[in-house]
């Protein structure tokens, strides 16, 4: 591939713009020069994507019906190796390009793949063929590892593709196998970093292995002390895999509702359970890549059952004459959904894919929800009219939520400001300089109250656990007396409402005790804040304050310890130490100087800025950590441990 970029220059305030201005960047090059293009980042999202590359090609060998076991594996020195059995990338010459084998061309050249219409592949992932193109174009060194008709042959590159002599056969394939074998290590001097993070990885292998029933992917992490080896096989395939993310949730009913259609261009398969909660969780798939901000089948889905579910309870006599429709937010309520479709030409938004724009898919899902759901609505009445209960009860609690909305906005506007008698407000009103400390109990406030800077800090203290959000409807919210506070203080609204231009502070702190107790706190408002007020979060405006546990003397000065793990640390670093640890029970027992000092005072304090992803782990931790479910609680936390170090779970 040749890409052609304008270069305009400029000196002493003349611009030049002549034939050679114009930059042609052959080969990879293009990949190198703008990654982002590509992988979307040079964050760890771009550094994950180069391993969803590899591992996309080898799922789509599981598709087209060749593959059966995929093996990732991330080396003791860093490097990504992803195995498969299928049939290998041919080897032989290409017609087009007699001197240089297909395989080498895969590697070499942008948009060279068996995707785009040859008889390779009926549906693939890896559609744009770019894919492991650009792994090599950003991995300091990469080596290729094909078995096939019975010889196993190999070619190295290096420095971002810089092949390393011909493709060439090193002897009998391994008994007999037949398969491709990516070993890659990313460029550290193109990524911020190259660690791999081996939750990611395995999330989305087990993502791959739900949605290919029966395909078995194998991982392992060899790295010292980071040990991990786990394999996902599921014959239920995405009717496990609902099943799988309603296990920290009370279903509805045990049964998942599920169906599947083909057609002569695509098909369709869907399973979709409903649960005691009241947020849907809806997650589609095109040819086995996520397409997390939906598209054309997600809105055939939506579209389907919403006619489905109301000419159900229309037919049952659930909705009278008289009656509205429901609409479809309420019958979603509690839904826990998977779409994945298959089709020959799939028009992705962009190289990440994160939408699906065929038109012609929606119409197939369409169909297929109409027909298949509605005959397993009739042949399991008693789920059936479970649904139609729930989402009855949905609509009667979404009128009550907008009356309470309409209640709310009239006692602000008769209340003036509208905030609450609680808060102790700061006299800027310039929100780029106010913080607003959200503390537990009086005590803690009155204590955050003498420690603060009048002029920039705001305290709004709370009375104990806030309502789970997780696990209550808008209108119960709107009447907690604790979230109307958060909602008149912060001022900016609530949910699709909710306009941060309109926030009154640009950093919301969550002030809350460094034990347990605390960090249920923490977990409370921040899933209330990914869930109510996420603009928020995106923001960058939500921070968790980490106040410190302990504190103990050396000498006459007075050092402070965030935790137990920074207590042991210092005994380990400090072994002759004899002063006492005390034990700072809670922030209504600290010296306002101590808080001030430690956690209030900008220029000493410890402040971690909360991320989306860090608030949505807090959304999860209350569906798991605050379940019944003590072996799923157990398996989140060791799975999760590094993540939730913040939450102090």
């Amino acid at each position: 591939m040749v890409k052609v970029e304008a270069v305009t220059k400029s000196s002493g305030g003349s611009a030049s713009y002549e034939a050679g201005d114009i930059t042609v960047l052959e080969g990879l090059e293009p990949v190198r020069t703008r990654p982002g293009m590509y992988i979307g980042s040079t964050g760890p999202t771009g550094l994950h994507h180069l391993v969803w590359e590899v591992v996309d090609n080898a799922v789509d060998e599981a598709m087209a019906g060749y593959c059966t076991r995929i093996d990732v594996s991330i080396l003791p020195d860093g490097g990504c190796r992803v195995v498969d059995n299928g049939r290998g990338i041919p080897v032989d010459p290409h017609p087009q390009y007699p001197e240089r084998s297909a395989a080498e061309l895969v590697l070499t050249t942008l948009h060279a793949g068996g995707k785009f219409g040859g008889a390779g592949y009926k549906v693939s992932g890896g559609l744009h063929g770019v894919g492991v193109s650009v792994v090599n174009a950003l991995s300091s060194r990469l080596v290729l590892e094909v078995d096939r008709d019975g010889l196993r042959h190999e070619v190295e590159f290096r420095n971002g593709g810089e092949q390393q002599g011909k493709l060439r056969s090193t002897g009998p394939a391994p008994r007999g196998r037949t398969g491709t074998t990516v070993t890659f290590w990313p460029d550290p001097s193109v990524f911020e970093e190259v660690d791999f993070r081996a939750q990611t990885v395995m999330e989305r292998l087990q993502v791959m292995a739900f949605l290919n029933r029966g395909l078995e992917i194998h991982f392992v992490d060899r790295r010292a002390g980071r040990e991990h080896d786990v394999t996902y096989r599921y014959t239920g395939g995405v009717v496990d895999f609902v099943k799988h993310l309603n296990a920290a949730k009370e279903a509805l009913f045990r049964k998942v509702a599920a169906f599947s259609q083909v057609e002569e261009d695509g098909e369709v398969e869907v399973a979709a359970q409903w649960n005691t909660g009241f947020h849907e969780s809806i997650h589609s798939f095109a040819n086995g890549i996520s397409t997390m901000e939906g598209g054309m089948h997600e809105e055939g889905f939506k579209k389907a059952l919403t006619n489905v579910v109301n000419r159900y309870a229309r037919a049952k006599g659930h909705l009278k004459e008289k009656d509205d429709n429901l609409l479809g937010e309420d019958i979603r309520e509690g839904l826990t959904a998977i779409i994945s479709v298959r089709l020959r030409d799939p028009q992705f938004e962009g190289q990440t894919k994160a939408k699906l724009g065929n038109v012609s898919i929606r119409s197939l899902v369409e169909r297929a929800t109409n027909e298949k759901l509605a005959e397993w609505l009739e042949e399991n009445p008693r789920e059936a009219n479970q649904i139609v209960q729930k989402a009855t009860l949905a609509a009667r609690a979404r009128v009550a939520a907008r009356q309470a909305r309409d209640l709310t906005r009239r006692k602000s506007a008769l209340d003036g400001a509208g905030l609450p008698g609680k808060l102790v407000d700061c006299s800027s009103r310039e929100p780029r300089e106010c913080e607003l400390f959200i503390v537990e109990g009086n005590s803690a406030g009155g204590s955050a109250k003498d420690a603060r800077n009048p002029r920039s800090q705001a305290i709004l203290p709370i009375r104990g656990k806030i309502l789970n959000v997780e696990r209550a409807r808008i209108d119960k919210m709107l009447k907690n007396a604790e979230i109307q506070a958060l909602i008149s203080a912060i001022g900016a609204g609530l949910a699709d409402e909710f306009d941060v231009s309109k926030a009154r502070y640009h950093k919301v702190i969550v002030l809350a005790d460094a034990d347990v107790d605390g960090s249920h706190i923490r977990t409370l408002l921040l899933t209330f804040f990914f869930r109510q007020m996420r603009p928020l979060v995106e923001a960058g405006f939500v921070y968790v304050a980490q106040p410190p546990l302990y504190s103990t003397l050396i000498g006459k000065e007075k050092t402070y310890l965030k935790d137990d793990a920074a207590r042991a640390r210092f005994v380990a670093a400090n072994p002759g130490h004899k002063a006492e640890f005390q034990r700072l029970k809670g922030l209504g027992e600290m010296d306002f100087a101590e808080l001030r000092d430690t956690t209030m005072d900008p220029g000493r304090r410890s402040l971690l800025q909360v991320t989306v992803e860090q608030a949505a782990l807090a959304d999860e931790v209350c569906s798991i950590l605050m379940g019944d479910d003590v072996d799923l609680r157990r398996q989140f936390i060791q799975m999760n441990a590094k993540d939730v170090r913040f939450l102090d779970f």
